[in-house]
């Protein structure tokens, strides 16, 4: 009785302390950034766009991918929204149920999905609706047990209106997004997509306005564009709760060769902890390229 009387005055006395770890930055729940005070933790995912030819061409589907995912030991499968039957429309529960059960007995987490929005449009009643596609597959990801939802900034042409302008509707419309994912327990994963946001410095600024704890980066390397990748990958990875592995980056006007050495140097140091899910781009046929990624990062990851 003595030792458990001691325990709780222990522990009470500790909750009363403030919270302060050498070497780690203690970050607020309230904090956009995302907590590194554990250490990294790296799982591969696939980000489903890899085989966006033949499932929008419906030469396969989602349950054959899954079975790609489990033959070459993914950690999870990380599939847009867009890959569901009837988008924009969610699917119904049953097919929503099968899947993740097929994904669950294959050994897979579902890492994340995606819808295509556009909150960089001026017409406010366009982006409403682009809100209700959010919060719908907001709930849908919720049912799956998917952790995020990625949403994009946009493309649309605003002219007649400033870019701060932009940046003031954008981040109350993502805003709205966030307090619904919060009520379901999804994160909103803002990918920077080279489009509305282009730099660290925009990512940077679009989460100060929203400054939300449920608004997260989905990190895509091949869309910084204006300055070194690596360095931009360095400064807003601290907001990352997602990736785009993609096997280039763009340096100096010019598309290379990722150093996946480097990244993943990157990426550990940075403590981040989660999934990785890779992504091939352009032509060629997605079951011989993604065994070639996937053999690529391991052999970086191991170097690490």
């Amino acid at each position: 009785m003595k030792n458990s009387e001691s325990r709780r005055n222990f522990m009470k006395s500790m909750l009363a302390v403030p919270f302060i770890v050498s070497g780690f930055n203690a970050i607020s729940s309230e904090s956009p950034a995302v907590s590194k005070k554990f250490g990294h933790k790296l799982k591969l995912s696939l980000n489903l766009y890899s085989f966006n030819s033949p499932l929008m061409e419906k030469k396969i589907d989602l349950v054959d991918v899954l079975d790609f995912c489990a033959e070459y030991n993914f950690d999870a499968i990380d599939p847009t929204g867009y890959y569901f039957p009837g988008y924009p429309e969610v699917p119904n529960d049953e097919f929503m149920m099968k899947f993740k059960r097929q994904a669950f007995l294959q050994g897979l987490d579902i890492s994340g999905t995606g819808v295509r929005n556009d909150f960089a449009n001026p017409d406010a009643a366009a982006r409403k609706a682009e809100i209700e596609l959010v919060k719908k597959w907001v709930e849908a990801a919720a049912k799956m047990g998917i952790p995020n939802l990625r949403i994009f900034a946009g493309t649309n042409k605003h002219e007649g209106f400033t870019h701060d302008q932009v940046f003031e509707w954008m981040a109350k419309d993502v805003k709205v997004c966030c307090e619904y994912g919060k009520k379901f327990g999804v994160i909103i994963a803002i990918q920077n997509h080279n489009d509305f946001l282009k730099t660290s410095a925009d990512v940077d600024r679009i989460f100060e306005m929203v400054d939300s704890e449920w608004l997260g980066l989905n990190l895509d390397i091949g869309s910084y564009r204006l300055a070194d990748p690596y360095e931009e990958i360095q400064k807003n990875m601290k907001y990352a709760v997602t990736w785009q592995i993609k096997e280039n980056v763009w340096i100096d006007g010019k598309e290379v060769p990722t150093d996946f050495v480097k990244l993943f140097k990157i990426i550990k140091d940075g403590g981040y902890r989660g999934y990785l899910p890779l992504e091939t781009l352009g032509d060629g046929d997605p079951y011989q390229k993604v065994p070639v990624l996937l053999e690529n990062v391991r052999k970086a990851l191991s170097q690490i």
